[in-house]
């Protein structure tokens, strides 16, 4: 379902819920970073290292990614966004099922 799922939980949040889209996206942020920590905390506890060199670049991509996400929503219409959004979970759905088929 993806790192957090959030494909399933933000439209779920919305329609289900009645949480504004903003509302639901930060919701959906917050539960994947708490899950997130969680995961890091509890496999810092275990036997061997944390190799950072790995872990550095995909936490620095995230918040880069946060970053540009949101100057983009703010000059987006939702419309368009909620309309982008639909055509890459499509083409993510064709890929996955392409290569499941494959």
């Amino acid at each position: 379902l993806g790192v957090g799922g959030g494909f399933l939980a933000v439209p779920a949040l919305v329609g289900v819920v009645g949480l504004r889209m903003r509302a639901a996206i930060g919701t959906s942020l917050l539960v994947v970073t708490v899950n997130a920590l969680v995961a890091l905390t509890a496999r810092a506890g275990t036997a061997g290292p944390l190799d950072w060199a790995v872990i550095a670049p995909f936490t620095g991509a995230a918040v880069l990614g946060a970053w540009d996400g949101r100057r983009l929503g703010a000059r987006v219409p939702a419309a368009t966004l909620r309309r982008v959004f639909g055509y890459v979970l499509l083409a993510v759905a064709a890929l996955m099922a392409a290569d499941a088929v494959l």
